[in-house]
This record gives C-alpha cells, structure tokens and sequence, in this order.
C-alpha cells in the first residue's frame, strides 16, 4: 500500500539553488516524517524555497517524494491569508469578532482546493491511502471523493471543530461539511470537537450518526479522537544531554541569579494563544506577591506570524507594550522580570529554555490540541518542573495531572503561579510521572498507525456492508428483468421514498407528477403495485385511492387489496391501551417544540423532525424509560422510525404485511420489488427473499441489494418501468 500525505505545505524548507533541504520543524512534518520515511509514501503540497525558479527545485522534490502545488500571489491570498486564516481560522476558535467573510477569498479556497485535488490525481494508484491535513482542505475529500468513489480517504483537523451555533454563521457551512463527509474517516484531537462535528452535520445536513458512525451518500464514514502526540524520545534525549545543560549555564545563567525560579511562555503570535492575559496575570502576580520579586522570572518567546496582517502587527504590540510596561513597573538594578523574544527558536535552543525552565505556562484562549505543553514535559522526563495548562486546549483532556487554569480567570492563573513556584519537589515527579508515561506510549508515530489503522478497519466494513448502488448499468438489468416479467409486484415505502420528508407530515401530499407515475404503473394488467406505509388508512385512501394502486396502512395494520372496496384488518385488538399512554406522550409534545402527536388506529406516534437532535435524543431515552414499564408484559411494543417514536402493536410490521399479501395473491410473481428508506422497512426486505430486488432509499445501513441516493432516483426508475411498458405495448 502506497500513502499520499497532503498538506497545506510540503514537510520540508531550503534553498533550491544550493540544494541544501532539510525537514520542517512543525509538528505535522514532526509527527508524520518518520511514517513517510518507512512507508511507500508521496506528499503533496506548497512549497517555496528562498529565490529559486520551479525548474531549479524540480529535482529535489522528486527526490523527496513530494508534488508541489504552485499557487499565484493572487492565490495565496486569498486561499490562505483570506478564507483559512481570516474566516475559518478565528470562527473554528470562537473569535467571531475577527472573521470575514468574502466572496472572492472563498472562491479563491475554492480554486486551491481543486488544484491540490488535481495534483493528488496525477499521481493516485487505484489502492493508494490518501490523508488529508487540516482546515486549508476542508473541501478536498469531496473533491476527490468525486473523482476516486472507491478511494481509501482519511482527514484530520488540527484546530477545533466550532460548536453548532458557531458554526452556523458560516455562510459556506454545507459545502465545508460536504467537503469533510468526503473522508472514509474523519480526526479530531478531542471528543468536544467529534460531538460538535455531528452536531453539525445533523443540524445542517440532517445526517444523524450511530456513536460517531455516519451514513452519508450512502456510504460510512466514522468520525472519532485521535489526540497527537509528540516524538517523546528526541525531547527527552534532547533535554537530558550534557549539551544541553552547557547551553542552559552559557545561555540563561545571566538572567538567572541564584536562587532565582523560572517560568516559561512558547507561542506563536496569534489572538488565540492568550500572550496578553497571561502577562497580565504574572503583573497581578508580582503584585499579590511581592516576596517574589527579584525571585522569578518569566522567558516569553514569540514566534513571529502574519506579521503583514494588521491585527497581528496590533497584537505584536500590545505585547511588547505590556512587557515594557511590567518591566519598568518592576525592575531593579539586579533583576529583570521579564525577557522577551520575538523570534524563532531552533530546536536545540528550545529544549535549553524547556529544560531550564520550572514552570511552563501554556495557557490559551482556544487550541486544537498544543503540544509544547507535551515538549515541556518530555523535556524533564524524570524530573521536576510543573505545567500550567489552560482547559481551553485539547491537551488538558490528556494531561490532567497539570495545573488546570481558565484562561480567562486571572485570579486562577494568579494562584496557579504560585501554586506552582511552592510545589514540593515530589509532588512535581509524581504529576509529571503520570503524563509523562502516557505521552511516551502515545507518540506522534502512534498516532498515525492508529489513525491508519482505523481508517483501514473503516474501509473493511464498508466493503462488509456494501450494497449495489444502482448506476446506468445495474438499472438497466433491472429495467430488463422488469421488461421481460409476465407478473409483477412492486412495494413502495412512501415518505422518504417516493416523497422528501417534511416537516409537518400532513403537507406531504402526492404530486401530480408521481400520481401519474403510479396510475401508469398501475394500469398495466400484469403489475401490483403496492403503497405500503405507516400512514393511517384514511389518508391513504385520500391520497391514493384513484390511481388504482393496492395499499397496506399503518406499517401493515389494514391491507386493501385489488377488488376490495374495504380494508382487512390483520389483526383484531382491544386499542384501551391508548388511554395510559396517549398522556404520556402529550407531555412529551408540550414539553418539546416542535414535535407533534399521531394517532392510528393500531398506534401513537410521537414525531419529532422539527426538533433540535441533541433534545430529541434526551426525550427519546425519557420516553423509552417512562414507557418501558408500561409497555412490558403486554402486546404492545416501542419502535424507532425516521424521526418518528411508536407505541404500537406487536406484530405489526410491513414484513409481515407483505408476506401476507402475497400468500392472499396466487399468482406466481416472477419480478417483485420492494423499495423503501427507514428502518421499518427492513423487515419488508427482509421479508421477500434474495430472488428479488430489495433497493433501500438514501443512506444508512440495509439488508436490501441495491440502493438509490434519494426518493427522486426511485422515481426515476419508476419512470423507467412505466416507459419500458409503453415502449413494449407499441
């Protein structure tokens, strides 16, 4: 098996003229180098060495495995300076106040995202795995999807998925959600991102999931936590070398006088990562404590970024503001409270400031996940020094044995200092000692055979539950064997089935166009066909009563067949049980907006389509409760259906219902069709046998053969069977 690996950038930086290249730095070509380096890998995307012509570089990139994407400045722009990090950016961390939103810079990520797509198909083999990276290609797995149905496609978000009412806001957020729903398998660094994700796609898309499985255009897609880790062994080497702990005695001792504790700030120039409440709140600190003056100080060190964006150059300085503010505020002739780095940090001089370090301040407004919380700790593998850590990133839900703070709360992050700067020396090891076990089992290189490896485990069961989707080629078989039936019956779920789903289920009503579709079928001599349904018998009569089709009602209570001017009822019941439960679920209609209750004559319905998800799930578990005791011990049941609850009698269900239909029609059907989209018509098609043809409507997983993505391609080869008889009468 061959990997492609795409990402906003390839893994790697140099100059083409000289060609010295070396892997970046970042923790994506961290975690994933050493995988690329062992596996049959490929990795596509920018990459822009310093004053060197694509010509030049040409042949180092081929060396490395990697396809360049060449994008205009135009491009860049509005690719990545505009819709990743202007709008996706600040809205997936919550900063609202700094989205916006473009037409142009959508429609240039648009453009990127199709030429990243163009690049990956210049080089995918039919069994080649695909990985995605991050919020610059969220539209990429649908891209490819579309060209590559078959391919192995897996996508990891490296920032947070916003919740729900975040999200929203997104004027593009159908076609962002399409795009991820592209992937076989979709990552997220903590569960909190995974539940706004489905979240989302229910509330949006109206895509419900199964403990984080998702049938979308039929077919599964699993979303699911897959927290990074870090190469824990190169920090822990790395911090424990006699190098190192020169460098700490050559580099810091200046700024260190005896006696003196250090606390440590790593970030990149971003709003998100809190720089300016955390200088804040070591001024209130200083304050608070005064005994700590002269006793401690703090190494800031700000990576720099954007820095032609306006609010970053703003956020630049205000920091260096604050810093000079504190240090003028507090120096004295011997100390100095703060010293500040605007600057990139190679790795051998991180891990001195790491190492040197007895307290790490990592305390962001919002992080995906960060892991120079992780670095930290690795580090001092064995030793002391005492993490802080803001809930705010995904790391906190991992490294509990930190300090946790909010971010936001200075008084906390005040407290935490000190609690920190006193904490006994054992107290520190046997903290880190947990975090650190867990950070050295769980590494980068293991989080990507483990995403891997469930990607995989995704595409087997794909393959365990695959079901035909009828194309050109499979419709016209079935076309055929239709043409060539001397008998025929075709069973026809309605909503969902020949009809979209509403919202109020009483305004589905049967257009003219599919009531003409059902009379031609129906006039033909040698086909039954058969609306079969949960609705009432009544509305069935109203609706489907001219056009000379056969009805079964309530999923298989009362059949009216051909010839018969009256409905048989199949089973004779005492309905009392309706007054016991009747007011157990009208509590439940005026509790929950937007649901309403129906009545049958063999069942209840609670329906619950224009309900939010997350308060239709809690009132379904209610109801099970509630009624579970009710129920028990009688011959009555409760059944799920598409965004419907029943309280119904036993026995009642469309696969009996056929079956019953057909021993009541001795004509031997040589073509018998069922079609239907929910769960209740499982047991129709289950019913039938593997002679015939069994077709499941929209997503999700089936027992039926074959399987259309919506009521209009049923209707579509409904259309097929009425011409077929037209084109053979003539």
């Amino acid at each position: 098996m061959s990997i492609i690996f795409v990402s906003n950038r390839l893994p790697f930086k140099g100059n083409a003229t000289t060609g010295a290249v070396e892997r970046s730095a970042g923790g994506l070509a961290t975690a994933l180098g050493p995988l690329s380096d062992r596996m049959d890998s490929s990795w596509v995307g920018m990459w822009d060495p310093d004053g060197a012509s694509k010509e030049e570089y040409k042949h180092i990139l081929k060396k490395h495995h990697c396809v360049p994407v060449h994008l205009t400045s135009k491009e860049r722009k509005g690719y990545y300076d505009g819709f990743s990090n202007s709008t996706i950016w600040p809205l997936f961390h919550g900063f609202s106040q700094y989205v916006t939103f473009d037409d142009g810079t959508w429609e240039a990520y648009q453009k990127v995202n199709r030429k990243f797509c163009k690049a990956v198909l210049s080089i995918a083999k039919p069994n080649d795995t695909i990985w995605v990276q991050d919020y610059q290609l969220l539209l990429l797995p649908g891209m490819l999807r579309k060209e590559l149905p078959d391919a192995s496609i897996g996508f990891f978000l490296h920032i947070p998925f916003p919740t729900y009412e975040m999200f929203r806001i997104l004027p593009q957020r159908r076609g962002i959600l399409e795009g991820m729903l592209g992937a076989d398998l979709i990552g997220f660094h903590t569960y909190d991102y995974v539940r706004h994700f489905l979240s989302s796609i229910s509330r949006i898309l109206g895509v419900e999931n199964h403990a984080g499985t998702i049938w979308a255009d039929a077919r599964m897609v699993r979303a699911d936590v897959f927290p990074l880790g870090i190469n824990y062994q190169r920090f822990a080497e790395a911090g424990a070398s006699g190098k190192t702990k020169q460098l700490i005695k050559t580099m810091l001792t200046a700024n260190r006088p005896a006696g003196t504790k250090s606390m440590l700030s790593v970030e990149r120039l971003d709003y998100t990562k809190g720089i300016s409440n955390r200088l804040r709140a070591y001024e209130t600190f200083l304050e608070r404590y005064p005994e700590w003056r002269e006793h401690v100080i703090l190494n800031v060190i700000t990576v720099p970024s954007r820095e032609h964006v306006p609010s970053y150059k703003r956020l630049k300085d205000r920091i260096e503001q604050l810093v000079g503010h504190i240090n003028g505020r507090f120096s004295t002739p011997s100390w100095q409270p703060i010293y500040y780095y605007y600057q990139s940090m190679p790795f051998e001089k991180l891990v001195v400031f790491y190492r040197d370090s007895d307290v790490m301040l990592v305390t962001p407004l919002r992080d995906g996940m960060n892991l120079v919380a992780k670095e930290y700790l690795a580090t001092h593998d064995g030793t002391t020094g005492v993490l802080i850590l803001s809930e705010m990133a995904g790391a906190a839900r991992e490294l509990n044995d930190a300090l946790i703070v909010n971010p936001y709360d200075q008084n906390q992050m005040v407290r935490a200092m000190y609690r920190a700067l006193t904490m006994p020396e054992d107290e520190q090891r046997r903290r880190n000692a947990t975090m650190q076990d867990r950070l050295r089992r769980f590494t980068s290189a293991r989080w990507a055979e483990i995403f891997l490896r469930s990607l995989s485990q995704v595409k087997e069961q794909q393959g365990e539950s695959k079901v035909r989707t009828i194309n050109d080629g499979t419709r016209d078989d079935i076309v055929h064997a239709y043409g060539a039936a001397s008998k025929r019956a075709i069973f026809l779920d309605y909503d969902g089935t020949l009809v979209p789903f509403v919202d109020d289920p009483a305004t589905a009503i049967p257009d003219k166009k599919l009531c003409k579709l059902l009379s031609r079928l129906a006039a033909n001599q040698n086909t039954s066909v058969v609306i079969i349904s949960g609705r009432d018998r009544d509305t069935m009569d109203r609706w489907f009563g001219e056009l000379g089709v056969e009805m079964i009602a309530e999923h298989g209570a009362w059949v009216k067949i051909a010839g018969d001017t009256e409905w048989r009822a199949r089973i004779a019941v005492n309905n009392s049980w309706k007054e016991r439960i009747r007011p157990i679920l009208q509590e439940y209609v005026d509790s929950t907006p937007g649901s309403l209750l129906e009545e049958k004559d063999y069942a209840l319905v609670w329906h619950y389509r224009g309900v939010e998800h997350e308060l239709a799930q809690k009132r379904i578990a209610e109801m099970r409760s509630s009624l579970s005791s009710v129920v028990e011990n009688t011959a009555l049941e409760l059944s799920e259906g598409n965004k419907i609850m029943e309280a119904k009698v036993t026995g009642v269900d469309k696969g009996s219902a056929v079956s019953y239909w057909l021993s009541n029609n001795d004509a031997p059907y040589d073509f018998v069709l069922t079609a239907g989209d929910d769960t209740t018509d499982e047991d129709m098609f289950r019913s039938v046998g593997s002679e015939t043809f069994t077709v499941k409507v929209g997503s999700g997983p089936t027992s039926a053969s074959y399987r259309v993505k919506d009521c209009y391609a049923m209707r579509d080869l409904l259309q097929r069977f009425a011409d077929a008889d037209e084109t053979a009468n003539h």
